[in-house]
């Protein structure tokens, strides 16, 4: 996986840059499916990141972000157990396919590193559809994939991103 993340890194420094490239911002919240689905209540979160656009039809990247899940009460009679909440660090490549001028789909996919006691991370995975909704910004659906020990973090989400377009846009 740190060859692949290296590679895509390398090929990113020498493409073209373009007047749609830009720094990224979004906010997103979620719900959990699958295995943290009765640990896990909401789950909100935030990415940064820099795409650069070599052509109309595609768009290349790196993000990092931030991601907590909120723990869930777990109630067995008189027995109240406070579960523990789940926080990443995803570091991913990123990769956006425009069929047209206002629709997108492509996934970041990289290693998310766990923040809490005893979340190691793991391989992470983030395919999304989005939708443009003003000149800079977005609105997306995404499905994130994370391996956790042998268990796998599985969330749907909705986010907001903003782009902060390069000092090149305006020259």
């Amino acid at each position: 996986m740190k060859r692949i993340v290296f590679l895509i890194l390398i090929c990113l420094s020498f493409s073209k840059i373009s007047a749609q490239e830009g720094f990224k911002l979004g906010l997103q919240a979620g719900l959990p499916v699958g295995d943290f689905n009765e640990r896990i209540g909401v789950v909100i979160g935030a990415d940064t990141g820099y795409m650069w656009a070599p052509n109309k039809t595609f768009d290349l990247g790196i993000k990092a972000g931030f991601i907590h899940g909120f723990s869930e009460e777990f109630r067995e009679g008189t027995i109240l157990e406070d579960l523990p909440s789940f926080q990443f660090l995803p570091l991913a490549g990123s990769v956006r396919i425009w069929p047209g001028k206002t629709f997108s789909f492509g996934a970041d996919v990289g290693q998310a590193l766990g923040l809490n006691k005893g979340n190691d991370g793991g391989f992470y995975l983030r395919p999304q559809v989005g939708f443009q909704v003003g000149p800079q910004s977005e609105v997306n659906f995404s499905y994130t994939s994370i391996d956790v020990n042998d268990e796998k973090w599985n969330t749907i989400t909705l986010a907001y991103v903003y782009t902060f377009l390069s000092a090149r846009h305006f020259r």
